[in-house]
């Protein structure tokens, strides 16, 4: 698996064998949005305008578009606690 970053926007892409063509979807929000292509460069054109019309269908709706979830979950625990369980 590979992945493409455009505006702050992770997509995941794949290859299928059977049908021959690459598809991607963006990766760390909610949100569903794919994409697919032949090749390389349809696939980052293709990529670019999803991640850009889902800006503007967001702004359509007058909601605002998710971003991507950081990745890191930051925790305040009791200085104590860890000491209970060593």
């Amino acid at each position: 698996m590979s992945t493409m970053e455009y505006k702050k926007y992770i997509a995941t892409i794949d290859y299928s064998h059977d049908d021959k063509c690459f598809y991607g979807k963006l990766a760390m929000i909610d949100d569903l949005v794919t994409f697919e292509a032949t090749n390389v460069a349809e696939l980052e054109s293709n990529f670019k305008n999803s991640v850009n019309d889902y800006i503007q269908t967001c702004e359509d709706l007058n909601r605002k578009p998710q971003k991507t979830y950081k990745g890191s979950f930051n925790l305040r625990i009791d200085p104590q606690l860890p000491q209970k369980y060593l």
